[in-house]
């Protein structure tokens, strides 16, 4: 939920917060939440990673309305020290990563329409309580969310946001994880969508590729549609210590002299774990 620059808006606090206004919710945006938790966690029962199973079992996230950040942040804390914190929408970089650097996780706090069920460009507070959220409950998963913030304060000194902001789009939000049961879902973006939480382990049209720190970072990606590829990492120890004990300059410094990748690339080191056709990416331009 980070932007480049922007104008605080009034209202909101030094940090960009602002209350969560829980008694502000109408019986009519609770039902919306009540039905996109049912429906979702129907779709997820043998997707979602373990972790996320277990941390919307511990954190009581239910489909009895919206809820009320306060009480979620206790029990959140209780497991890995991190709190919810209500900002009005996208919020400049460096608020995002101080938050982050800190274990604040930033939320919007509004909620979709029932005619925006199936896609919403901004991300609402389905998406990041329930996309994000559970995940958090996770120690290991907890701490590559801080050091992520920390590396991304330092990216900004760099001038390096682009390179670093792919690392979390294909992890954090669009993320798939090999578990003894097979693939598993664990990016926020796929498990808060109910399209793209079939079409990430189901259709034969994306790349599912190995996790490799700087292939990532080479790779765009994209806003509009769903993926054309996906990186899988093997646990997320894998995850944190590829991230949090890499020395990022050099990495940084040897990105600026290698080429993008397109989002559908496939090179010679890749790790494959299956090759997409590609389909659903170029429906419709070749007929």
């Amino acid at each position: 939920m980070a932007q480049a620059a922007m104008e605080r808006p009034p209202g909101t606090a030094a940090d960009w917060t602002i209350p969560q206004n829980w008694t502000g919710y109408t019986a009519r945006e609770h039902a919306v939440w009540d039905l996109l938790y049912a429906r979702q966690t129907a779709m997820l029962q043998d997707r979602a990673c373990d972790a996320f199973r277990r941390g919307v079992e511990h954190l009581r996230l239910s489909d009895k309305g919206i809820p009320n950040f306060e009480e979620l942040s206790e029990r959140l804390a209780k497991l890995t020290g991190w709190r919810v914190v209500a900002v009005p929408g996208l919020v400049p970089d460096k608020v995002f990563f101080e938050h982050l650097a800190n274990r604040r996780f930033v939320a919007g706090r509004f909620i979709r329409k029932p005619e925006q069920l199936d896609y919403l460009q901004e991300p609402d507070v389905f998406h990041d309580l329930f996309g994000h959220v559970p995940l958090l409950s996770d120690p290991v998963f907890a701490d590559y969310m801080q050091a992520y913030g920390e590396g991304g304060l330092k990216a900004l000194r760099r001038g390096a946001l682009e390179k670093l902001a792919r690392l979390y789009w294909y992890t954090v939000e669009f993320g798939l994880i090999a578990e003894p049961g097979g693939l598993r879902l664990y990016g926020a973006g796929i498990l808060s969508s109910f399209g793209e939480s079939r079409f990430a382990l189901d259709d034969t049209s994306p790349n599912r590729l190995k996790f490799d720190l700087m292939r990532v970072m080479r790779t765009r990606y994209r806003i509009d549609d769903y993926q054309q590829s996906y990186f899988v990492i093997d646990n997320f120890d894998q995850l944190l210590h590829q991230t949090r004990d890499a020395d990022f300059t050099p990495l940084y410094r040897q990105l600026e002299t290698l080429p993008d990748l397109a989002p559908d690339a496939v090179i010679a080191s890749d790790g494959i774990v299956s090759r997409g056709s590609q389909k659903h990416a170029y429906r419709g331009k070749f007929q």
